[in-house]
């Protein structure tokens, strides 16, 4: 003749009933949660991602529009005209006259 122990809590549950059908449930709710948690966390991620390649897009265009203004102020400062301006009113200069020209030849 066998005996079979049961093991039970204070409430009168045995515990095979526990291991058996409350455990399982209970895991399978564990790892929804934890997909869910894994879900919500890459999409916070991929809008601060958004957010982020937002502002560096913002910031390409103007550095863009400064560089282009850089580019046409340095074009006006090269233009000859302007150049020459400024060597006769800051530096003095003038054109040279046909006796002060001098060709070297070889």
């Amino acid at each position: 003749m066998s005996v079979v122990i049961e093991a039970r809590n204070r409430g009168g549950i045995p515990l095979s009933v526990i291991l058996g059908e409350i455990l399982p449930a209970a895991l399978a709710v564990s790892l929804l949660a934890c997909v869910g948690i894994v879900h919500v966390t890459s999409r916070v991620l991929v809008v601060s991602q958004g957010y982020e390649l937002s502002r560096l897009d913002a910031q390409s265009t103007e550095l863009t529009r400064d560089n282009d203004r850089l580019k046409l102020e340095l074009a006006t400062l090269k233009a000859p005209a302007r150049l020459e301006a400024v060597a006769r009113t800051r530096l003095g200069m003038v054109t040279p006259s046909s006796a002060q020209v001098f060709h070297v030849t070889k």
